[in-house]
């Protein structure tokens, strides 16, 4: 009996990394699954059904149940066209993990609107037809009186958290959906459908591409994209149903419950600030100045390791 017997799942971007790892353990756990993958480059050119097309295959080996999907989520007609995918071929969908992105890493003066536009629309915009499209099939069988029982999880990175020079389209989008989560969270509990989040450290396509990273070491690999999947699973699970809003950062065996913006130290003036008198107190607090804080600043895992390398 696995975790997640008699499930449907559609998980983006899952042809390889984080995407892949998730769908192979979701199969092993019971769950059918859509395999989502446009199969382009790291940077969101091209396209090849053979990523998606590998990943079914593994998990039918396996003898497991799962179909691919080659349509872009960016866009209308491929979301739609994922939730469709699940209904057609096993007349349900219980769960949603949207994991497609995409890289365009540029200094903010060096950035293209192009550069811009592509990293919000896969990451940010793809979140959002994607969980549209499956939170209103949810929503419409709950005021139908049908039981209803959905799960999003969604991926957000440390860039977009914590911040990463470089990454401004990147972190924005990855922003965003942490803020999308929240709100998409606080609008659908009332329907039974849990909206949670993750910001990964793993080594993908992606992230090779952006970090200097150490190769794999013997053993317990705390950067394995795998490390990820069971923290998805766990989220997925009939009981994690009052489990809603929540941000968690994974590294290896090491789960940070995130928390947004918080009040911070508190500057007060009764009758309110004059510029003058505002700076005056903003330079006693700050004598050597303020800057923005470092990837990962004050975070630790477990055992006091270090945190390192954004998803």
């Amino acid at each position: 009996m696995g975790v997640l017997d008699g499930k449907v799942a559609a998980i983006t971007g899952a042809g390889r990394g984080i995407g892949r790892g998730e769908a192979l353990l979701f199969a092993s756990e019971g769950a059918r699954v859509v395999v989502n993958d446009l199969g382009g480059e790291w940077d969101g050119t091209g396209a090849d059904p053979r990523a998606a097309s590998q990943v079914v295959q593994e998990i039918e080996s396996a003898g497991g149940e799962a179909v691919a999907h080659f349509e872009d989520i960016s866009e209308e007609r491929g979301a739609d066209s994922l939730v469709r995918t699940a209904l057609e071929r096993w007349g349900r969908l219980d769960a949603v993990v949207n994991n497609a992105g995409i890289l365009r890493d540029r200094m903010i003066f060096n950035m293209t609107v192009e550069d811009w536009d592509a990293v919000i629309k896969v990451h940010l915009r793809g979140h959002f037809l994607v969980t549209r499209a499956a939170c209103s099939l949810w929503r419409d069988r709950s005021k139908s009186g049908q039981a209803a029982s959905g799960r999003i999880v969604n991926t957000t990175s440390t860039s977009g958290i914590l911040g990463n020079a470089g990454q401004s389209n990147y972190g924005a989008a990855k922003a965003g959906i942490a803020g999308f989560t929240i709100i998409v969270a606080q609008e659908l509990q009332r329907y039974g459908v849990t909206v949670n989040c993750l910001a990964p450290n793993a080594r993908t396509r992606m992230t090779e591409e952006t970090f200097q990273m150490d190769a794999p070491p013997e053993g317990f690999d705390p950067l394995d994209p795998a490390n990820v999947s069971a923290v998805v699973v766990a989220l997925c699970a009939d009981e994690a149903q009052d489990i809603t809003g929540q941000v968690l950062h994974v590294w290896g065996g090491a789960v940070n419950v995130l928390r947004g913006w918080s009040a911070g130290e508190l500057l007060d003036s009764p009758d309110g600030w004059e510029p003058d008198a505002l700076l005056g107190e903003l330079l006693k607090r700050f004598p050597d100045g303020a800057s923005p804080p470092g990837m990962l600043a004050g975070m630790q895992s477990a055992g006091g390791r270090s945190l390192q390398a954004a998803d």
